[in-house]
């Protein structure tokens, strides 16, 4: 475990820049972190009749920074034990991130975040305080959260644990035995948990779905999104949820200088998604599935290239490349001279310590674009079977 000094400052979005590069450029983007979108008039057509005439009846004006009332209750109605009152909604989850980060921990505060982990979860604490890296691992197939590391890593004046689960981009669970155990650690110090749930909803067991942080931790703060396990980034509807009042109410104030309030027609979309849950869920998942099983069926066909385990929650996983040359080697070929996107572990590099460097992460919640993605990754692996022999 590494320390990161105070205040460092925010550098590049590695990812966001790399995607600004290639996302919309590349022919196969096999690396997406959201399920496959539906379109609005498929999104409507899980509304009823009322709820359609609401979205075209939507006012274009400004609306409560909390968010409306109706998707506020809708979104409660997700948790056991929250109400409209434990619900802040957002422009989507990284202003979430960002926002509570910076009411949440001053300069004199300390945080500790899993690595690798999604960008901002690291480095906006990391512009704030010191911050501390407990790095994921692997053990018996699985990657696993050290709760050991963790309470080695608390100090007096930690404020935060921040978490990922499901884990972008490992697509790890944390059991349940470390989550009770993780909150024991933190409610003997008042330590906020944060976790980032954007993928819930799609896990590949439904028997093994985390609770929820806001509904068994008082300082716990759930963030979720209608992008990722919903598919819905579009519509950019993302909420904070927690049992601590005081928390939410302080990034509503900051939320002022930021998004300031939600789209109104979003919100009436949202509605719609969030009645629908289970069908889009299910629907989601099945899809992970059929394309979990092609891209292991085109691993057992080219064996020793990739070593390859499925994530247990989310539609993104982090496999081990195991060929000739460099995941960043490979990686770059791929999307310069194939169209193939996939992120390298440069992308995914910590400040606060050493993180694998010979993994990628690829996404399977697409519908076409992974199924021709795996296509276009078979005739790559074909055409270069002979260097792969080497």
């Amino acid at each position: 475990m590494n320390k990161q000094p105070p205040a460092s400052p925010l550098r590049d979005f590695a990812l966001e820049v790399h995607f600004s590069k290639w996302e919309f450029n590349a022919r196969h983007h096999l690396t997406a972190s959201d399920m496959e979108s539906l379109s609005l008039r498929d999104l409507l057509a899980l509304g009823t009749d009322a709820d359609r005439e609401a979205f075209e009846a939507t006012s274009l004006g400004y609306t409560e920074t909390w968010g409306a009332p109706d998707l506020r209750t809708a979104i409660a109605a997700t948790y056991d034990t929250m109400a409209q009152d434990n619900i802040l909604t957002l422009a989507g989850a990284g202003e979430g991130l960002y926002a509570l980060a910076r009411v949440l921990l001053g300069p004199n505060d300390h945080a500790i975040v899993p690595t690798p982990n999604y960008q901002s979860a690291e480095t906006v604490p990391a512009a704030i305080c010191e911050t501390t890296g407990v790095p994921m691992r692997i053990e018996g197939g699985k990657w696993r959260l050290d709760i050991d590391a963790i309470k080695d890593a608390i100090r007096p004046n930690t404020r935060l644990i921040s978490l990922n689960f499901p884990h972008n981009p490992t697509g790890a669970l944390m059991p349940r035995a470390d989550l009770n155990a993780l909150i024991t650690l933190a409610r003997a110090d008042g330590i906020y948990i944060l976790c980032d749930e954007v993928y819930r909803g799609v896990e590949l067991d439904p028997n093994l779905q985390m609770p929820q942080i806001a509904d068994v931790y008082e300082r716990g703060i759930s963030l979720n999104v209608l992008s990722k396990a919903y598919g819905l980034p579009g519509l950019r509807i993302g909420w904070l949820a927690s049992p601590d009042l005081d928390v939410l109410q302080r990034v509503e104030r900051y939320k002022h200088y930021l998004s300031i309030c939600n789209a109104a027609p979003a919100e009436r979309l949202g509605m719609i998604a969030l009645a629908a849950r289970e069908q889009i869920f299910a629907r989601n998942r099945a899809l992970l599935r059929r394309n979990l099983t092609a891209f292991e069926a085109l691993l057992d066909d080219f064996p020793g290239l990739i070593d390859f385990s499925a994530p247990e929650g989310g539609c993104v996983a982090y496999p081990r490349y195991t060929g000739p040359g460099t995941v960043e080697t490979f990686c770059a070929d791929l999307i310069e001279n194939h169209g193939i996107l996939l992120l390298p572990a440069a992308l995914y590099r910590s400040d606060l310590g050493a993180t694998p460097d010979d993994r990628f992460r690829i996404g399977l919640g697409r519908d076409r674009a992974v199924a021709d993605g795996i296509t276009a990754l078979r005739r790559y692996f074909e055409d270069h079977k002979a260097e792969f022999a080497a």
